[in-house]
């Protein structure tokens, strides 16, 4: 089997994953029309033209834009299954994806809208593709905390359904610090936590210090400035925290993939798992971002396969759950590389 069949057929696991940047523009256009909302753009080919990303800020301003189609459950529900059957063809057994309620109660959309709908397409996945998947909450870190604790709140009525609890959106002039507290309280609550650090912002190596040693985070999403300072290295392998990288997103609001920081990172020892974030906006679904890797990088055979089972390894499953997606990763790679 050659590389490229391998990384697209492995059972995978994606852990960084922002449902509603999987909104892809036909989807869109078709949920507008279903909503009665005129968009920008008179055609796909526009809506895709339209996508010019250089850093984090201008990504968000479109980002958001798009969500604006998204009013009822039935459009959470497309939108989810649209992106568990587009995986399904990429190995994808296993998701932990994000959603930002905020991004929906601000204009109106109902807590119990947003869940009900991913609830849904989230059993309907198990029955049609294979696909199990788990929620996380993510706070958007530029808007208030006070926000952030309503959010909570909103919650507590579905704590079943999700898992954990993230923070995104634009990191500028929002540190991991100024959201302690909503996390304290999500600790206690239960949720496992993890906080983005975006590549290349200002202060990213402070912002992952602060996510390890003041939130007492479990994962930390992107973080790859870690690599510029060996002390963060470190605590990151003696306390086994995992990176989520998405090496094809980084090429769109920084300098690159990162392709040779991911790859001294893991060969330093470090958790890292690949991922798509946002694979509608910076185009490349999860195999699509490890097969990226792997060419950039020259990853071989046995890289891959770590980095694959590095996903299952710091995923948030129930440890029977995850031992058994483990013998099943190891399982298809001794019938696949015998």
């Amino acid at each position: 089997m050659d590389i490229e069949t391998l990384i697209r057929s492995i059972p995978k696991a994606e852990l960084h994953l922002h449902i509603e940047g999987t909104l892809e523009p036909e989807l869109k256009l078709q949920l507008a029309a279903r909503n009665d909302l005129e968009l920008p753009y008179a055609s796909v080919e526009k809506m895709r033209a339209a996508y010019d990303f250089d850093d984090l800020s201008s990504f968000l301003a479109q980002y958001y834009e798009g969500m604006s189609v998204l009013r009822e459950e039935p459009d959470f529900f497309d939108l989810a299954m649209a992106y568990f059957e587009r995986v399904s063809a990429q190995g994808l057994v296993y998701v932990e994806m994000f959603f930002d309620p905020q991004a929906h109660t601000s204009r109106g959309i109902a807590f119990e809208t947003v869940i009900t709908g991913l609830r849904r397409a989230q059993e309907a996945a198990v029955e049609r593709f294979d696909i199990r998947s788990q929620l996380i909450m993510c706070f958007l870190r530029d808007h208030s905390v006070e926000s952030a604790f309503d959010t909570l709140e909103q919650a507590s009525a579905y704590r079943d359904l999700i898992v954990g609890v993230g923070l995104d959106s634009d990191e500028r002039d929002n540190p991991p610090r100024k959201f302690r507290d909503i996390f304290a309280a999500a600790r206690q609550q239960g949720y496992r936590l993890t906080m983005h650090c975006d590549v290349d912002q200002q202060g990213s190596t402070e912002h992952i210090r602060q996510c390890l040693d003041e939130i007492g985070v479990e994962r930390i999403d992107h973080g790859a400035n870690a690599l510029e300072d060996g002390v963060l290295v470190a605590q990151l392998i003696e306390r086994g925290i995992g990176l989520t990288c998405c090496p094809i997103s980084n090429s769109y609001v920084s300098d690159g993939t990162k392709a040779r920081e991911i790859r001294a990172l893991h060969e330093r020892g470090v958790l890292v798992t690949v991922n798509s974030d946002d694979p509608a906006y910076f185009p490349g679904y999860v195999a699509d971002n490890l097969l990226t890797l792997q060419r950039e990088a020259e990853l071989g055979r046995e890289d891959v396969i770590r980095l694959v089972r590095n996903a299952f390894a710091i995923s948030w499953l129930d440890e029977p759950a995850r031992s058994a997606y483990l013998q099943r990763l190891d399982d298809w790679v001794a019938r696949h590389e015998a």
